[in-house]
């Protein structure tokens, strides 16, 4: 059911729609009455409506003042205007401010039930597209944060276990096989998963630098290159200068 707020300054008219038209049978539900437009806009700012069926002329507001006052603060209403005006420019004043159709009172039962049916396929119409969107949204954002999680499982797993870390050992953490997780990785990340392996390598390398302790072989072996001159030659890659000269810039000797 939409909801649909009535105004108009006429109590008999106003009553008699509110009460003996079949809104239900159309999938309206009266959820309020006003007399005039100051009431109406006050009864909206307070409760939820979908529809107005409104008068044009009323005394304190008229009908196209409360368009133009929900058109200027972009709020979304559908606005059928009832009039008694066969007035050319008030019709175009009406459309102006968002009405969806403009009826005369003297019309018959039949016109308001056709003008009310395709007013309400449209919000149809408008509410299947939103519910839609909705499940896109939701699908989308339910995938982003199952990629978040697979990379995020990742890296941690290659933080902890980088010296020996293979693309086959990450199978039995994210279930993929080896070549789906490089792409994968390359696809959410950006980054190659090689050089993500490289990045943390050489992070840690930079950490055991600063403990006098290690000789560069003992750091090439701990974080996963038996071979030193391959180790060295991908710090240098990596930082620009070799690890014998990144511990002398770091402890402060040329």
């Amino acid at each position: 059911m939409y909801r649909l707020l009535v105004v108009d300054d006429e109590f008999e008219i106003r009553n008699g729609l509110c009460k003996f038209f079949p809104w239900n049978e159309i999938g309206f539900d009266v959820v309020g009455q006003a007399e005039n437009g100051k009431a109406a806009l006050d009864f909206i700012y307070r409760n939820s409506v979908d529809v107005i069926l409104c008068d044009v002329a009323m005394p304190v507001m008229t009908g196209l003042d409360l368009a133009r006052e929900l058109n200027s603060s972009k709020c979304k209403y559908r606005i059928v205007f009832l009039s008694g005006y066969k007035d050319f420019e008030f019709a175009q004043k009406a459309l102006e401010y968002g009405a969806k159709n403009y009826i005369l009172k003297s019309t018959n039962y039949n016109e308001l039930i056709r003008v009310f049916s395709k007013v309400k396929a449209e919000l149809d119409e408008e509410g299947s597209h939103k519910k839609t969107n909705e499940k896109k949204a939701n699908k989308s954002e339910t995938e982003m944060n199952f990629n978040e999680k697979i990379i995020s499982v990742i890296k941690s797993y290659v933080e902890s276990n980088f010296r020996e870390v293979t693309l086959e050992d990450l199978t039995n953490q994210v279930h993929m096989n080896p070549d789906y997780i490089s792409k994968f990785f390359k696809q959410k990340t950006g980054q190659n998963f090689s050089d993500y392996l490289i990045e943390v390598r050489m992070k840690k390398a930079a950490e055991l630098l600063d403990d006098i302790r290690y000789k560069t072989y003992e750091i090439s072996d701990m974080v996963g290159y038996s071979n030193s001159f391959n180790f060295t030659r991908t710090f240098k890659n990596y930082y620009g200068m070799s690890p014998r000269e990144y511990r002398n810039k770091k402890s402060g000797r040329q």
